[in-house]
């Protein structure tokens, strides 16, 4: 996604009866017509067209579409996230929008934190403006650039703590730093790295225990799994950022989130294997403190800032780091799209007998039989099944099964949900996913049919569809046989953290 957005839940501090946070990236504020309504930001509705001319689609996530949007009166170019009031439907929903506004207009201004602009209402949805980052993500442009070092680690590391350390300092935690909500500012060579996304930040409140198990699995920190925490998860997740970045894969892996979990509780962390032995000690010294399993003794966020190796004039060597890194590095990010499609694949093609169960759970939470569940019936549905699952992690599995981002699970999306846990062990619904992309059964997945199979089911761009053959194609003939699909299949590449079916 090319704009410096990702999924928006918050709110503005001035707009609903709160001290204003006076930042450089405080909101422009345009004289607004029309009444009060008793709408979600707590101000008249306003349009935002009238101010900004909305131009190409940019990207699309769960619970909004981003814009290209330009400045009418000075013609600069921005990204507008528009949210949907159909997808704000609960009182929680509306208060996470709120939340997220009001989390993004504190820290506006600081480095490495994408800058917000605005937000207006209108009778169909949320529209917030802010920053755009036409640099794309992370992990796209270490791959791209080719060379690869320490020194080059350490700085993409440096900015990502610096975010932590402001959200901390600020009375943030984020709680979902991931490579992903990781954009660069434009470009160029010496483009700033911006975080995006605030969807799942709170403020810190003396005291508080945090029990909410939010996150992405890879990410996630063992305390966040029991469901005890503070602000040091951050640290954690950074540490974990870290170590991909300086050998390709994430510390904890596994093929199910289940044994993803059970490592990151067991916390033992590989430094034996490639490329460890050949990197510096003093990057691994780093990575061990933030990787720390008691919380009180993880590094802080100033410590980090004041590590001899992540200095910018530390200890971090311009030594090229080996190229496998970045294989392993470009593997990790493009697999999970064509998994993601495969297991839809093979919810569709399951027997009557297999979903008996399944579809009778379905239909039990589906209580205005409508054919979708929708975001409170889930929450009361898992209740009444005995789920002690928070608001914000009934929120995560909704947004995790809504493959086609339309705010509700459709009879196919809870399947494949619900399934795909203990389906990737049996080779007949993996070679049947296999059979789905092979159209003309030659044994092979060539990358038209790949991009037949993609465009249908509204999955992936031309750049996508590339990575894929590029990475699942091991032997490197420009298709993809059914043993690399399976290999693929089998690969730890599940991204929420909430598992309750």
């Amino acid at each position: 996604m090319g704009a410096c957005v990702s999924k928006i839940n918050g709110s503005d501090s001035r707009e609903i009866g709160q001290n204003p946070v006076a930042t450089a990236g405080e909101e422009q504020y345009h004289k607004p017509s029309g009444a009060v309504h008793n709408g979600i930001l707590g101000k008249p509705y306003d349009d935002v067209k009238k101010y900004y001319q909305l131009g190409k689609e940019l990207g699309r996530g769960q619970f909004g579409v981003t814009y290209l949007c330009t400045d009418i009166s000075t013609g600069k170019e921005f990204a507008c996230k528009s949210v949907s009031k159909k997808k704000l439907s609960s009182k929680s929903d509306k208060e996470d929008m709120r939340k997220e506004i009001q989390i993004m207009q504190h820290l506006s201004g600081q480095a490495n934190i994408v800058e917000f602009k605005g937000s207006f209402e209108d009778k169909n949805g949320v529209h917030v403006v802010m920053e755009l980052c036409g640099g794309g993500e992370l992990f796209d442009r270490i791959i791209a650039q080719g060379h690869y070092s320490e020194r080059a680690a350490a700085s993409v590391c440096r900015a990502i703590v610096n975010v932590v350390h402001h959200c901390h300092f600020m009375g943030v935690i984020h709680r979902d730093l991931k490579p992903e909500n990781f954009l660069l500012s434009d470009k160029t060579d010496n483009a700033m790295l911006q975080a995006t996304d605030f969807g799942l930040s709170v403020f810190i409140e003396e005291g508080k225990i945090y029990q909410d198990i939010v996150g992405s699995a890879y990410y996630v920190a063992p305390e966040v799994l029991k469901r005890r925490y503070g602000k040091e998860v951050d640290i954690w997740s950074a540490g974990v950022i870290l170590y991909i970045l300086l050998s390709g894969v994430p510390p904890f892996w596994a093929e199910k989130d289940s044994a993803i979990f059970d490592a990151i509780l067991r916390g033992h962390v590989d430094f034996e294997s490639d490329p460890w032995p050949s990197i510096s000690k003093s990057a691994k010294d780093l990575v061990r403190r933030m990787l720390t399993q008691d919380p009180k003794k993880r590094i802080t966020s100033t410590e980090i800032l004041n590590h001899p190796w992540i200095r910018e004039d530390g200890e971090a060597s311009d030594k090229p780091i080996d190229s496998a890194v970045l294989s392993r590095m470009k593997q990790f990010r493009a697999m999970n799209k064509l998994k993601q499609l495969a297991l839809k694949v093979i919810a569709e093609n399951l027997s009557e007998k297999e979903i008996q169960g399944l579809k009778a759970m379905f239909s039990n939470i589906d209580t205005d039989k409508s054919g979708t569940i929708t975001y409170e019936e889930l929450k009361t549905g898992l209740a009444q099944l005995g789920s002690k699952l928070t608001e914000a992690e009934v929120k995560q599995l909704m947004e995790a099964a809504d493959v086609d981002g339309n705010g509700s699970i459709d009879y196919i999306e809870f399947i494949t949900a619900t399934m795909h846990r203990h389906k990737l062990d049996r080779d007949e619904d993996v070679y049947k996913a296999f059979q789905y992309f092979d159209k003309d059964n030659s044994g092979y997945i060539t990358r038209d049919e790949l991009e037949i199979a993609m465009k249908e089911h509204g999955m992936g761009d031309e750049a996508t569809i590339k990575d894929i053959i590029s990475e699942v194609d091991s032997d490197n003939d420009g298709r993809i046989n059914y043993s690399e699909f399976r290999t693929m299949m089998r690969s730890g590449t599940h991204q929420s953290a909430v598992n309750v079916f």
